[in-house]
């Protein structure tokens, strides 16, 4: 009697819209998993167009490439064989469903559409997909399908699979973890009080910060509560846009990871395979679960298969057996995740490298030592075999023979630095960006923007008649605040001018991509010039807090012995914008913004996880700051925060698209949703604080 299994899952860097792509990432994953001697592959959340496609989902074009490229996995040979599950977006009765297409030897067996989507954060499913209710239907085939598979029609909807020797369930990606009054909520409690011994999970899981365990911990908990085998599968890398999928594909049996793959990694394909025993699976159950007598549970169509994961002869098959998962601490995640997403932006922008304006500060030394860790993976892949990486690099830097080896010198062909002086720059800053850019051997400029700020104030004053001075000098604060903004543009234009036509002055082909450096903090209260140099292309440290960031780098000052670091993180962070008071700097951020970046940290997390406005946000610092504030200080920090916020809101429509790293980042293209014209008064809000406050002095 067959007993034991082999199945596979995966976790693809799939590309929204590559339809060529991706069917290949597709096929390679099968032909490994075949490889390994599996029966059944899984696959990511909406594989075949690739899960970020956006507003592509309307289009019908969409939904033609995804049925074309489903006729090429039916017809290839890899896919013969083995029990493939597929996903892609399908039109039913005129309504748009996120579903898995699991096909058999050219027939397609079951859809199975998306019954929770995913609403929340980042995704908007709701805006593309109607959710599918608890029961089947058949659907009618495009014809380009029946003429390969020879069928009409095929099941469609809430089923499972029932082979020769065990039975399959599908949930998709927030059916795992979704807490609903319906009984749709956790697919896989129903179908495992319904006899279904393994379950699968395709899922298109974004990286946040300290969210790893999370993910690991619900797919145990899956099988924990009646038994089972659990299939998780992944998307990862950059597939368009501000989030990095971060793979993590992994297996389970009765509460135990027994396989999985990593959270961050270069290789576009990676196949997680498992053996396991369908025994352990009923023993457990046998002991725990007794679903007849104890609950009422839902009956799921059966769809017969004539198949077999296992073999008769499998008893010297070895089983795989529980495993411990390391998680990367938040620095390691930092200095992964967002290395990853970079390589992936560049390798698919047709850019031949990255300029970074670096002031010598914690923002842009972080985003430099992103980039070298970007360097140092790269190295390692190369070394490892990783035949498409080396490719991709030597495509990048224009050289067919090169082979990295070095991270420092593959920096300096990648990446290009420029420390931009003014007159209000210290000889501190200077010294600490070019000792950081030796350190990690980028191709370092020193520029002097003096010359570019004084050809505009001389338009302005031939123009008004009048030339502006900093408030150091007798000027206004308008005067000031105007004087430090035209510093801040001008860096913004010149670093553009050099990533374009840097490498043309070298005899170098192509241009390079302008990377920004301000941190989640800064963009919630403003603290940024608009347009300023934290406009760029793309800013890998844009989802990630101050106190992060200077932790990241503590991590590497010991990881990649930069010792020119330990400086950077010990000097106050200041934008150098006003005049210098005998030759030290005068302006600091946090003096400058009224509080401190670990504060802001604070108020941004409960003003985005907790939905705090101003009132409930007093409410709550009053208590968590009393041994530092009184409530009459707290109250004058909230507000001093609020309109900050409001005031600069305005500038979070233009800012850089960032990596997606924090639960309370400020970004207003689709993760936080606000006005950018607000009364700033908060009249009724400030009064309401007021009130508590006048109240707890007449206490105490």
């Amino acid at each position: 009697m067959g007993r034991k299994v082999t199945l596979a899952t995966c976790s693809l860097n799939q590309w929204a819209l590559d339809f060529d792509g991706n069917v290949l990432r597709i096929l390679k994953s099968i032909e490994i998993a075949k490889s390994k001697g599996a029966k059944y592959r899984l696959g990511p959340e909406l594989e075949i167009c690739g899960y970020g496609c956006a507003d592509h989902f309307y289009e019908s074009d969409t939904l033609l490439h995804c049925f074309q490229v489903l006729k090429d996995l039916l017809e290839s040979p890899v896919t013969q064989n083995i029990i493939c599950d597929v996903g892609m977006p399908i039109m039913h009765h005129s309504v748009r469903y996120n579903c898995r297409v699991l096909f058999l030897n050219k027939k397609i067996l079951l859809i199975r559409p998306k019954m929770l989507l995913a609403n929340h954060g980042n995704n908007r499913e709701f805006r593309w997909y109607s959710p599918w209710s608890q029961h089947v239907e058949e659907y009618f085939l495009p014809r380009m399908i029946q003429d390969v598979t020879g069928q009409v029609t095929v099941p469609f909807g809430d089923a499972v699979l029932s082979t020769k020797d065990t039975c399959i369930g599908s949930e998709i990606c927030a059916e795992l973890p979704h807490i609903t009054h319906h009984r749709v909520a956790n697919p896989h409690v129903d179908m495992g009080l319904d006899g279904v011994e393994i379950f699968t999970n395709s899922s298109a899981s974004y990286h946040e910060l300290r969210k790893a365990d999370q993910r690991v911990n619900l797919v145990k908990s899956a099988t924990t509560k009646s038994g089972g085998i659990y299939l998780f599968a992944n998307q990862k890398g950059c597939d368009g846009d501000r989030l990095y999928y971060d793979g993590c594909s992994m297996i389970a049996i009765n509460g135990d990871i027994v396989a999985h793959g990593a959270q961050f990694s270069l290789d576009d394909v990676e196949v997680v395979t498992a053996t396991l025993d369908l025994e352990d699976v009923r023993s457990y159950r046998g002991e725990r679960c007794h679903p007849h007598m104890e609950y009422e549970h839902k009956p799921y169509q059966r769809i017969k298969v004539d198949f077999s994961l296992s073999d008769c002869k499998d008893i010297y098959l070895p089983t795989h057996q529980p495993v411990d998962w390391g998680f990367h601490c938040p620095e390691e995640e930092i200095s992964l995740g967002p290395a990853c997403w970079l390589w992936d932006y560049l390798r698919r922008s047709g850019q031949a490298g990255f300029l970074l304006p670096l002031s010598g500060g914690v923002d842009s030394a972080s985003s430099a030592c992103i980039v070298y860790s970007m360097c140092e993976l790269l190295c390692k892949a190369v070394h490892d075999g990783n035949a498409q990486v080396l490719e991709d690099v030597q495509r990048v830097v224009s050289d067919g023979s090169y082979r990295p080896e070095d991270p420092r010198e593959l920096c300096g062909r990648l990446f290009t630095t420029c420390y931009m002086a003014s007159e209000n720059s210290s000889t501190g800053t200077r010294d600490r960006a070019r000792a950081l850019a030796t350190q990690i051997g980028s191709n370092h400029l020193n520029i002097n923007i003096d010359m570019a700020v004084k050809g505009m104030l001389g338009i302005f004053s031939i123009v008004m008649g009048k030339w502006p001075k900093f408030r150091a000098n007798g000027g206004c604060r308008r005067e000031n605040l105007a004087l430090q903004n035209v510093q801040a543009r001008v860096r913004m234009v010149l670093a553009y001018l050099f990533a374009q036509l840097s490498l043309w002055a070298q005899g170098k082909p192509g241009g390079l991509l302008v990377l920004g450096s301000a941190n989640v903090d800064e963009s919630l209260t403003g603290y940024f010039t608009k347009y300023d140099c934290s406009s760029a292309d793309i800013n890998p440290i844009g989802g990630i807090g101050k106190m992060d960031l200077k932790r990241f780098l503590q991590y590497c000052i010991e990881h990649f012995q930069l010792t020119a670091l330990t400086s950077i993180v010990a000097a106050p962070p200041t934008a150098e914008l006003e005049p210098l008071i005998d030759g030290q700097v005068s302006q600091t951020d946090e003096a400058d913004m009224g509080m401190t970046y670990s504060e802001l940290s604070v108020i941004g997390k409960l003003r985005k996880i907790a939905k705090c406005g101003p009132y409930s946000l007093f409410c709550k610092l009053i208590h968590s700051w009393r041994e530092t504030y009184s409530p009459l200080q707290v109250a004058a920090k909230v507000k001093r925060f609020f309109r900050m916020y409001s005031v600069n809101r305005h500038k979070m429509t233009t800012v850089t698209p960032s990596y997606h790293a924090e639960s309370y980042g400020p970004d207003d293209n689709r993760f936080d949703l606000r006005p950018f014209l607000y009364n700033t008064k908060w009249s009724l809000q400030f009064r309401c604080i007021d009130q508590e406050v006048s109240l707890l002095c007449c206490w105490f």
